[in-house]
């Protein structure tokens, strides 16, 4: 497709990349076929990519292995500057990046730019780790001896990434592993491929070497059997996926047949307690951000709020006057502050959790079904629905017990600190909880007793490059981002034993 045929203008036409991305050619797949890219706001398709199987594996792995002989040697300061050109190349296309990534996702343009502005973090982060990977010199308890450990790259990466944030999940994987010396072949979500195409373009520009950074692109149907290939894979020694917890389990099986190194960030279901010596209006501000951005398409959104009867009706009450306050619209609409979700199929699943919620004793204080808005063009095919909030919510309700991952937030009542951690607790996820209170003893106790990865203190934001990001329970293993445990994923240590001269 040509970059002149977009339902956009780019200022950079030669950004527009619908091909895979192998050994630093742009090919097609071997079977010739393809898939469409559908925009979220209409339901139409605008672009299609290269459908890519099985049989395609052979050659990217092969590829990124003998780039990964070379490109392991490279200087890690050599390493530092590619990773700095590159982030400064994306953040110079960021106004193109940001259209692509409106008409993939179906994001609100102001969220397409926060996710990239977020999404550089990585790339300026990991440009420095690649310089403080570090060994270490011992004195052991036998005498005559000394102990060292090295650090090395791992080998070829994969990465199965999701379409919820594709430019945040490419950048804080890739980076990792590039700073860490090795390559990676990233296979992109169905929904949005192109915005991955787009920064292996910019890859390339910034000086990367061929077969360094892979992209295979392949539609639904197909994605199972390329992911298990690209797992199997003899030569792939590591593999990082962002996804659900039942597919994260398919993955974990397949990868220990070869004991391949995994990072797993899984399914959130994640709580946010609000006590009654909270800040209302802070903790309104922080819910209503953390849940109707990307319409409630994030694996860290708050899925479950509990909020403690003294002041449930007024906070359920500030929070639905926030919440009228969204204009669903196209993200390319600037006045749009909530946009579609991005598959149809969340449109059943949100609609299905309504409805059950309705059927266990829940009310429906706003929203509850699919929107028609008008995409422009007079049609009405859009994947919108309505922000919704439910109050009277139990532990009955499918949207107590699984991650919706739609515009649908519930409102359950609690008494005393430790029921509201007993509830929050109550699910086998463990990747993110929130809490609002102004007591620092609750803070600490809270801090050690949720079951969570990370704990957002007074806040919903607390995902940065700096920060180690990643759950316990069923939200997986491992971490991304932060310092040293991130670049620990594509490293091994390397153990050396010297026996020393009895003279010395």
């Amino acid at each position: 497709m040509s970059s002149k045929s977009l339902p956009f203008e780019l200022f950079d036409q030669d950004l527009f990349k619908d091909k895979s991305y192998v050994d630093g050619q742009w090919i097609e797949s071997s079977s010739g076929g393809h898939f469409d890219v559908v925009d979220p706001g209409t339901g139409k398709p605008w672009a299609t990519c290269p459908t890519m199987t099985a049989s395609d594996v052979e050659a990217a792995v092969q590829s990124s292995h003998d780039a990964f002989l070379k490109y392991r040697k490279v200087n890690p300061r050599t390493r530092a500057q590619l990773l700095m050109k590159w982030d400064q190349l994306i953040r110079a296309a960021r106004d193109d990046l940001a259209k692509i990534l409106v008409f993939e996702a179906g994001k609100p343009l102001a969220e397409a730019y926060g996710e990239i502005d977020y999404a550089t973090g990585f790339t300026w982060w990991f440009s420095g780790e690649a310089e403080r990977v570090r060994g270490t010199v011992a004195v052991p308890a036998a005498p005559g001896r000394r102990v060292f450990t090295v650090k090395q790259p791992i080998g070829v990466a994969v990465a199965l990434v999701p379409w919820n944030f594709p430019i945040a999940m490419i950048l804080r994987k890739v980076s990792a592993a590039l700073a860490a010396g090795c390559t990676m072949i990233v296979k992109p979500s169905p929904e949005t491929p192109l915005t991955v195409l787009t920064l292996a373009h910019l890859a390339e520009k910034a000086g990367f070497e061929k077969g360094v950074f892979n992209v295979l692109t392949t539609d639904l149907d197909n994605t199972p059997s390329l992911s298990e290939a690209l797992c199997r894979h003899a030569l792939v020694k590591k593999v990082t996926f962002t996804g659900s917890t039942r597919v994260g389990k398919l993955i974990a099986k397949m990868c220990s047949d070869g004991l391949k190194k995994v990072t797993l960030e899984l399914g959130g279901n994640c709580p946010a307690l609000v006590f009654d010596d909270a800040d209302l209006e802070q903790a309104a501000e922080a819910i209503s951000s953390l849940k109707w951005r990307h319409a409630g398409q994030a694996c860290i959104t708050a899925n479950r709020v509990y909020v403690q009867a003294g002041i449930y009706d007024k906070f359920t009450e500030l929070m639905a006057t926030k919440a009228k306050a969204l204009k669903l619209g196209h993200g390319f609409d600037k006045s749009t502050t909530m946009g579609p979700v991005t598959q149809s199929r969340a449109l059943e699943k949100a609609q299905q959790h309504v409805d059950d919620a309705v059927a266990h004793g829940g009310r429906i204080v706003m929203g509850g079904s699919k929107a028609e808005i008008d995409s422009g063009d007079g049609s009405k095919d859009g994947y919108f629905f309505q922000p919704t909030i439910v109050v009277d919510a139990n532990s009955k309700m499918l949207l107590a017990g699984e991650e919706t991952f739609g515009p649908v937030l519930a409102f359950f009542k609690f008494e005393t600190e430790d029921e509201a951690v007993q509830l929050a607790n109550d699910t086998s996820m463990g990747l993110a909880s929130y809490f609002f209170t102004k007591s620092v003893d609750r803070t600490w106790r809270l801090l050690e007793n949720l079951e969570a990865g990370m704990v957002g203190m007074n806040t919903g934001n607390a995902s940065a490059a700096e920060s180690p990001f990643g759950g316990i329970k069923e939200s997986g293993y491992g971490k991304e981002s932060g310092k040293d445990v991130a670049i620990d994923e594509y490293l091994i240590t390397k153990t050396g034993t010297l026996s020393l001269d009895d003279h010395y």
